[in-house]
């Protein structure tokens, strides 16, 4: 990079180093410094704002059983990764969970050299993220920014244990936000040009003042090895700080849910309902009573935005509703036969309701019932496979006409009856084939 460069947009048109010295000096004096400059060494640079943090990553070794015949009975180290402290009075480590997967023992090493066992408070696959906690004196821990904060072009610093190299830093910008489509069910992911390689997994993505914006996950590499190529991901501060609250009090996560079964909109479903966008999420399923079909929300509706982001994908709609608590409420925007409307969706627990009953349709036990075209009774439409309905031998096209006893007169009689059978096995008759077929419903 040359001296002009490092100096455009602070309108610093000088080329000798005395004199770019100088003017970077008066600059630093300026709340619209153009680069942090140290005057004492004459040279631009981010440590003042990066050492503090720097004594807050640490490096995670997993520990897990030996392969191979082995007269020892310890665990042996099975991978590593790095990690990151974002409290220090109680010794919470960030990580990935793929850097402590399997583990059966964790030990940390900090950047003084003191190494210490930790315990494994709780991990979370669906957003790769993990949390340690270590019992240790005069620890360090990173300030945590809102990722939402964050504009493509922003510097950004990895920080980690790479390689098997100790502590190394590495520099790029933010190259993109909202990434997803790599795989996990949760996925908002920040993209940068940072190098990060092996052993980078768990440590912490930084601003150019030393605050934590994300927890770096994975890389996309074309290149023979998996090395580097200069596309990273981290998972952004806005998840990791849902998901580590979550684990932290009770180590588990509970999810919000809509009840939407959703696709990525691709360029050949574009074209087929006559859309001139490829970026949203196709409404395939709505769950009966549930918070997309309370919406308003029919299977072919595309959805574009929600609680104010756009869409890009079905992850995009995942990672939104996946980290928001129940009773939330999201303005949604979408697209119906080409026109724009909009609702709003609440989010509920994560664990749906025994018993849901819709509209066009009922779900319970396996089973999603609607009212028959004619005549009475409640029409069997799928039957979940796996399910105890299933193994009890319930198949699509029978005809409910009893339970416990009771003659049903129609898909709101059956749905109430079999809430208040609770866990209870229902005794069931069904037509099928104009015979009646007696099936014990198990909860």
């Amino acid at each position: 990079m040359t001296k002009h460069s490092l100096l455009a947009g602070a309108a610093l048109a000088i080329f000798s180093f005395s004199g770019m010295a100088q003017a970077a000096a008066a600059a630093v004096q300026s709340p619209v410094a153009a680069m942090p400059y140290d005057a004492r060494r004459g040279v631009f640079t981010f440590a003042a704002g990066l050492e503090e943090s720097l004594p807050a990553v640490v490096q995670v070794t997993t520990l897990g059983q030996s392969r191979g015949p082995s007269s020892e009975n310890n665990p042996k180290p099975s991978q590593g990764g790095s990690g990151v402290i974002i409290d220090a009075r109680e010794g919470i480590i960030v990580t990935n969970h793929h850097v402590i997967e399997n583990g059966q023992k964790f030990t940390v090493d900090l950047i003084d050299g003191r190494l210490f066992d930790a315990t494994l408070i709780g991990a979370d696959k669906a957003t790769d993220i993990a949390v340690l906690k270590i019992d240790a004196a005069g620890l360090s821990q990173v300030a945590t920014v809102d990722s939402d904060t964050l504009r493509s072009g922003d510097l950004a610093f990895a920080v980690g244990y790479p390689l098997g190299l100790d502590q190394t830093l590495t520099m790029g910008v933010i190259s993109g936000l909202n990434r997803s489509g790599m795989g996990d069910a949760i996925e908002d992911y920040i993209q940068t040009d940072a190098a990060v390689n092996s052993g980078n997994s768990g440590g912490p993505l930084l601003d150019s003042r030393g605050r934590l914006i994300g927890i770096n996950t994975a890389i996309l590499s074309g290149g023979f090895g998996g090395g580097n190529d200069g596309i990273a991901f981290a998972v952004p501060t806005r998840i990791m700080m849902f998901v580590v609250d979550q684990l932290r009090a009770t180590g588990e996560v509970k999810r919000g849910r809509v009840g939407l079964g959703l696709g990525s909109l691709t360029a050949e479903r574009a074209r087929e309902v006559g859309l001139n966008i490829v970026r949203g999420a196709v409404v395939y399923d709505v769950e009966p009573g549930s918070a997309g079909e309370k919406a308003g929300l029919k299977p072919g509706d595309v959805l574009t935005r929600i609680q104010d982001r756009p869409v890009a994908n079905a992850g995009s709609v995942q990672a939104t509703v996946g980290i928001a608590r129940a009773g939330t409420q999201m303005p949604v925007v979408y697209l119906r036969d080409g026109r724009e409307a909009s609702t709003r969706l609440t989010v509920e627990p994560s664990d749906p309701a025994p018993v849901r009953l819709g509209a066009q349709a009922a779900m319970a036990r396996g089973l999603t019932m609607r009212n028959p075209a004619s005549g009475g009774g409640v029409q069997i439409a799928v039957v979940e496979a796996g399910s105890s309905a299933a193994a009890a031998g319930f198949q699509a096209g029978d005809v409910v006409v009893q339970a416990n006893g009771a003659e049903i007169a129609d898909m709101k009689d059956l749905a109430q009856r079999l809430q208040a059978a609770g866990e209870a096995v229902v005794p069931i008759i069904v037509l099928r084939d104009n015979e009646r077929v007696e099936i014990d419903l198990p909860a």
